[in-house]
């Protein structure tokens, strides 16, 4: 939501609903959020605008701290109430900017927006900005610095995009961020304990998300091209260099967690982001605020040690990244650290606390197929191209072919402890795929002494 000085007010078009608000600073004296309110109030009446009245916002109420606090005070219209640093940014001798202007026309196409949105499917909708502070670039700059991206080339070849929505599309105003959720409705972490099976990760257990999510992006695109004309449409998901975790955070969906992930609220881990970018001036909902407080999970529980410090991400240790990013053999310090997980892992999204608000999704197209639940590593292992092509078709796996998957399952099989899978990693010694055949000979010689 656009924080507006009272210059600017006289130059927004439509009608100008406006809230002027008091504030409580550390001194406790109470201040006008302007010099004088008639200041305001001539604007207004300059403006033919509403005048909605004012409120206070005490130190003693809690608020201070508790960032940003969205506060009906009539239809449609929600007001702004900074931060704790905004807050004090300006202690002496001018008060903060505490109000805001939205106008209606603005309000009425979010709205419209945000209906159509859920009835095509969507979980979770805000708007934002088509614009990024310089944090969001100098935290993937660092990122890319530090070599963190391992060799995912494209992530550097293309930062600049990333960092900043309108080096993608100078012509962006506005962002719909969308989420489309995916909670599992069972533990994901339940099959690391079968040493004899797979596990997968949630998203990848029934058809590629990217299908669906793109799909539906698509028809709301449609839908908001032909409800007002001339207004300029891109979707884009994550497989686009958008920088869409912040882009959700500014449109107020959740947070990146310590993980790096988004956290919602009201969804947990489990958000699928995609991104409808416009022409159309639809203004922005307050961004989200960070609610990881002190606690720890998702760097506690990783396997290989991939977050650094909190906040930040070595893909190069994440076993993600090397199930599925990662070409060539995997570092042999690192794969008995995987344990059985052959595509993804889900053990920071799945100790996240917020998971405790979220739900068992409802779309069908994420329902874990049944050979995908906890699948037999000696079955994995006896794919060729063609089955693996076959079992995999319209899946997110399928994108990384044959030979990584199978390499994948080796180290796996290493890892199970299980003699009787010996003969399965002995019997692709000899593989086509030279990668494939080493993390075989690994697998059976760590299964040597196994009972």
């Amino acid at each position: 939501m656009p924080i507006a000085a009272a210059s600017q007010l006289r130059s927004i078009p439509g009608e100008v609903w406006i809230c002027a608000i008091s504030a409580t600073f550390q001194t406790g004296r109470s201040k006008p959020a302007w010099a004088s309110l008639w200041k305001v109030l001539a604007i207004c009446q300059s403006r033919r605008a509403r005048y909605c009245g004012t409120r206070r916002w005490m130190a003693g109420t809690g608020c201070v701290g508790g960032g940003s606090i969205r506060d009906v005070i009539c239809e449609e219209y929600f007001v702004y109430m900074p931060t704790q640093e905004e807050f004090f940014a300006f202690r002496s001798p001018v008060p903060p900017p505490c109000f805001c202007a939205m106008t209606r026309p603005a309000m009425d196409m979010r709205a419209e927006i945000r209906r159509k949105a859920m009835e095509t499917g969507f979980d979770a909708v805000g708007f934002a900005r088509a614009h990024l502070g310089p944090e969001v670039r100098e935290r993937l700059l660092h990122f890319l610095a530090e070599g963190r991206h391992g060799s995912m080339g494209w992530m550097a070849d293309r930062a600049g995009q990333r960092a900043h929505p309108q080096a993608l599309w100078p012509e962006a105003v506005s962002v719909v961020v969308l989420g489309l959720n995916y909670g599992p409705n069972t533990d994901p972490l339940e099959t690391l304990a079968q040493h004899d099976r797979a596990t997968v990760s949630v998203y990848a257990r029934n058809r590629d998300y990217h299908d669906v999510l793109k799909k539906r992006l698509k028809a709301l695109g449609r839908w908001m091209a032909e409800r007002w004309p001339g207004a300029g449409i891109k979707v884009f998901v994550d497989t686009a260099p958008v920088a869409e975790k912040p882009l959700a955070q500014a449109a107020g969906l959740g947070w990146q967690g310590k993980h790096t992930n988004l956290v919602a609220r009201s969804h947990g881990s489990w958000l699928f982001l995609g991104e409808v970018f416009t022409t159309l001036d639809l203004g922005a909902d307050a961004p989200e605020v960070d609610h990881c407080g002190s606690c720890s999970a998702c760097l506690d529980i990783c396997p290989t040690a991939a977050f650094p410090a909190p906040y930040e991400l070595d893909a190069r240790r994440c076993i993600s990244y090397l199930t599925i990013e990662h070409r060539g053999p995997i570092d042999p310090a690192l794969r008995p650290l995987m344990g059985n997980r052959i595509y993804g892992c889900d053990d920071c999204l799945a100790v996240c606390p917020w998971n405790k608000f979220a739900r068992a999704h409802s779309e069908p197209a994420f329902a874990p197929r049944t050979e995908l639940r906890a699948p037999l590593l000696a079955d994995l292992a006896a794919l060729d191209d063609a089955a693996f092509r076959a079992m995999f078709a319209g899946s997110p796996v399928k994108r990384i072919g044959r030979d990584r998957f199978v390499r994948n399952v080796m180290v796996a099989i290493g890892n199970s402890g299980e003699a009787a899978l010996r003969a399965t990693a002995q019997a692709r010694c000899e593989d086509a795929d030279p990668v494939v055949a080493e993390a075989a000979r690994w697998a059976a010689l760590r299964l040597e002494d196994a009972t």
